[in-house]
């Protein structure tokens, strides 16, 4: 599956809830292969960007799957976790407020509140229940992918912050951008 399988905002599908997935099958087993395909496609097309993660509904599949990079650092280990019906069980912490991207979200980055430390329980591909414990970027991404299965994205966490959205330049350092500029991409719910 190639990057332009990845639905970006405003459609609409990235505001519904997706559906749990009761069975693993076959079809469920290539969704996966689908996601990390597009993941890693959209990344060899970005020089400053790692796909850290993806949720099935970013390649408009309603259903609750979410693939994080195992690395983060090095773009050569292409492999990843798979989270099935992932849910945050406990938040830890004072939100702290860092900068956040989207796959989903063309060319836009936000300053996103996120718990410093969740605890998240899903099943991996086999089926077998997983549960983690995460801080710092992991636990982000944890919340920002578990956000995309309940119909969330990023930017509301912070549609009405005007001094919060930015950019990547060309040389891969994040730029303010005007927040009616951020308005007017239609990216922010109705």
């Amino acid at each position: 599956m190639k990057k332009e399988a990845i639905i970006t905002l405003p459609h609409t599908d990235l505001r519904v809830r997706s559906l749990r997935v009761h069975v693993i099958t076959d079809e469920t087993l290539s969704l996966i292969d689908d996601m990390k395909s597009a993941a890693l496609d959209w990344e060899d097309s970005r020089p400053h960007e790692v796909a850290v993660a993806l949720a099935a509904v970013q390649i408009d599949r309603l259903e609750r799957v979410v693939i994080v990079r195992e690395d983060f650092e090095d773009k050569s280990n292409r492999s990843f976790t798979v989270l099935i019906n992932p849910e945050i069980t406990k938040r830890e912490g004072e939100p702290v407020t860092e900068p956040e991207g989207c796959l989903s979200v063309s060319d836009v980055y936000g300053m996103v509140p996120r718990h410093p430390k969740v605890r998240v329980k899903a099943l991996n591909e086999e089926g077998q229940e997983v549960k983690i414990k995460a801080e710092g970027f992991v636990a982000r991404v944890l919340q920002h992918e578990i956000d995309h299965t309940n119909g969330v994205v990023f930017v509301d966490h912070i549609d009405e912050q005007l001094e919060a959205f930015y950019t990547l330049s060309e040389s891969g350092d994040l730029e303010k951008i005007s927040y009616d500029d951020v308005k007017a991409s239609g990216i922010f719910r109705d």
